[in-house]
């Protein structure tokens, strides 16, 4: 698996609407069949700022999203409503292909 994190710093008078202007980019790459999850959070610290957690199957995968018309629609039309050049944690060649439940704070 790759494990992607990345931290979209928005500027102030798009925050509000950044789920609107990605949904179409979140959907295609939901529906990517090596796309293992694609989740996006706001910020508790930072309203201007969107937190995406992605993973991919595998390099191939991964490469085939970045060769997808809405990777290139989103890189292309994003960054106008951005604050400053998102950033990014790429990790490859995780073992599984899901999350695992977090054993020091096991719900009985």
């Amino acid at each position: 698996m790759i494990f992607i994190v990345v931290r979209w710093p928005v500027k102030p008078e798009h925050a509000d609407e950044w789920p609107r202007l990605t949904a179409e980019f979140t959907r295609a790459t939901r529906s990517e069949p090596g796309c293992l999850w694609f989740l996006w959070s706001r910020s508790t610290e930072d309203p201007n700022e969107y937190v995406l957690v992605e993973a991919f199957r595998g390099q191939a995968a991964a490469v085939a999203h970045v060769g997808s018309p809405h990777f290139h629609a989103a890189v292309s039309g994003l960054p106008r409503y951005l604050a400053e050049t998102p950033r990014i944690i790429n990790i490859q060649d995780i073992e599984g292909e899901d999350w695992h439940r977090l054993s020091e704070m096991k719900v009985e």
